[in-house]
Formats: structure tokens, sequence, C-alpha cells
């Protein structure tokens, strides 16, 4: 269906409240789809949002793939507001990595094409 079709569907049928709060009822009840107010429910969140991901993958035209797009809208805006990211320059960042995961630029190398490229990035 195009844009086109998807809006003049939407505008043409009025909105029944009265359905909606029988269907989200079930919605909340079945996966717990919910706005994040605490971890508990942050860390169910994304157990679904790997559900998911695991049962898509990077199909968009499966019927799920909206709910996945909802379900990391909601995990973006919980991780925005808890776990905000400071600016960091790449090199900052590919050297945490790099200690977080034991790796040294002999190791990435091969990706980046040669150690000699890794220690340019590094050193910035």
């Amino acid at each position: 269906m195009s844009l086109a079709q998807d809006e003049k569907l939407l505008s043409e049928h009025p909105v029944d409240t009265n359905s909606i709060a029988q269907i989200w009822g079930d919605l909340q009840q079945r996966l717990g789809l919910s706005p994040i107010h605490n971890q508990t429910q942050y860390d169910h969140m994304v157990r679904l949002m790997n559900g998911l991901v695991d049962e898509i993958g990077g199909n968009e035209e499966h019927p799920l793939a909206d709910l996945l797009e909802i379900v990391g809208d909601i995990i973006a805006a919980y991780e925005d507001h808890h776990y905000p990211v400071n600016d960091a320059q790449p090199r900052e960042v590919l050297r945490l990595l790099m200690e977080q995961n034991n790796l040294q630029q002999k190791d990435l190398a091969g990706e980046l094409g040669s150690q000699s490229v890794v220690s340019e990035i590094l050193s910035g």
C-alpha cells in the first residue's frame, strides 16, 4: 500500500477508542508493550526487541517490522534519557573498544587495511 493510500485510509476512518482500548490491553498483557519506567521494563523491552530481530532479520516487509521499529524507538527514548553518551572523537571510541575487547592494532589490520592505517586512525 502506498503512502497516499495509507493516509487516505487513516483519514477516512474515525478513531474508535473502545476498540483501541481492548486491543491495547491485550497487547500490554501479551507483550508488555508500554513506555519504560524502570530497569525491569527496559530489560523486558530489550528481550522483546531481540526476539523480533531474530524473527524479522532485515526483512522490512515482515508483518512485525513496524512493531520492531516502535519497540526500538521506545528503547532509544529510555536510553537517551538514562544513558546519555558523551561526544567522543572516533579514535577515542576505537581505543575504548580495543581496550574492552583486548585487541591490538595488528588485530584490526585485516579489517582496516594495514597496521599503519590503524595507527593513523588512532593518532588522529
